[in-house]
């Protein structure tokens, strides 16, 4: 089962980088260790960020990713369940941030709504609109996106197989020895069993975060919801915007949220259940508890932008590899690439950065 190029790792990175190899004309085999993908890229919200993304790289990559996702989505039976972004904000201090970034480099396209959607409460004094981003649901379309890169690209897929070792165009897993001239591995959260050296060596940890299932509220978003909070944990933000302020006040006001690493990002599913998070907690190994007060954080502010809190009906945590950096390419060889996404924008910008993969094969 030799291929032209072999993806360790079956999460969206590795999916990614099956999609550009085949695109790029080379046979490619996917060796994974799960049944099926069940990590950071099926546990989060499954949207597509442009707006408020770092400047430059993040932001292009992220552009480029949108794009691909549009443009594979039918063709993998991938719906869209919303397109865009609102973002609310609480305070005179936010609004001036959003101002300043649709007049920005990376405001083309966005605006400021002052007839707000019914949906907000009376807290939101304004919110910022941009028709860059969509949302798939994670759950159900990174399984779809293997499928249709099996069934109809021609991907192969060796799953419950441990990669032991990957050397000089070989791979050596837990079902034989297989070799191909180009290696890319997307190990995900494992940053102990393939290259720790590497990851030790980029400062890279795991950061936990929390996830709420909300029941169908009765509305529809128009699109996906963030507020303040999200504005001092995006970078994008920081560029030519008014952001001290704001970080000064959401310090005497949510100094709690800062504390766990609280924004709110609010999306909806097709049977109209919203998915709401998160939180954001750092460790080499992180615990698996879900502490009920950190959910309360992140409902909280759900409340200051929507008012009432529909009931919560699941709760899980998700975790990601986190860096000094968004991402991270290693160069180990001429034809062995070590690829990790270290910012929690798999979903954002893996595309892309499986098209830059392919072309540093060149």
């Amino acid at each position: 089962m030799d291929a032209d190029m072999i993806v360790v790792g079956a999460g969206i990175l590795g999916l990614a980088h099956a999609l550009a190899a085949r695109r790029a004309g080379l046979s490619v085999l996917v060796v994974e260790r799960d049944a099926q993908a069940n990590g950071a890229s099926i546990r989060n919200f499954g949207f597509v960020t442009v707006t408020g993304q770092g400047f430059p790289d993040t932001h292009r990559r992220a552009a480029r990713s949108r794009d691909i996702w549009a443009e594979i989505a039918p063709a993998a039976g991938i719906a869209m369940h919303h397109r865009g972004l609102l973002m609310a904000c609480r305070r005179p201090e936010a609004v001036a941030v959003a101002e300043a970034f649709c007049a920005g480099p990376m405001g083309a396209s966005c605006r400021m709504l002052t007839k707000l959607p019914p949906i907000f409460g009376e807290g939101v004094l304004a919110a910022l609109y941009s028709p860059h981003e969509l949302r798939v649901e994670s759950r159900e379309a990174i399984a779809q996106l293997a499928a249709w890169l099996e069934h109809g690209m021609g991907v192969r897929f060796l799953r419950r197989t441990a990669v032991r070792g990957v050397a000089d165009g070989l791979v050596e897993t837990t079902s034989g020895t297989f070799r191909a001239p180009k290696i890319v591995v997307c190990p995900g959260t494992d940053l102990a069993t393939l290259f720790p050296e590497v990851f030790a060596a980029r400062q890279t940890t795991l950061c936990k975060l929390h996830m709420l299932k909300l029941v169908d509220p009765g509305w529809e978003l128009p699109a996906a919801v963030m507020s303040d909070l999200g504005m001092v944990r995006y970078l994008g933000y920081r560029h030519e915007t008014p952001l001290a302020p704001l970080r000064a006040r959401l310090e005497a006001e949510q100094a709690d949220a800062l504390e766990h690493g609280v924004h709110l990002i609010v999306v909806q599913n097709r049977d109209g259940s919203l998915v709401v998070g998160d939180s954001h907690h750092y460790a080499a190994t992180p615990d698996p508890f879900q502490p009920g007060f950190v959910d309360d954080i992140i409902l909280a502010e759900f409340a200051a932008v929507f008012g009432a809190v529909p009931p919560v009906i699941e709760r899980w945590v998700g975790v990601y590899p986190s860096g000094p950096q968004d991402t991270f390419t290693e160069h180990l060889g001429p034809g062995l690439r070590l690829v990790s996404v270290t910012s929690g924008t798999g979903a954002s910008t893996s595309f892309a950065i499986a098209e830059e993969t392919m072309e540093s094969f060149a």
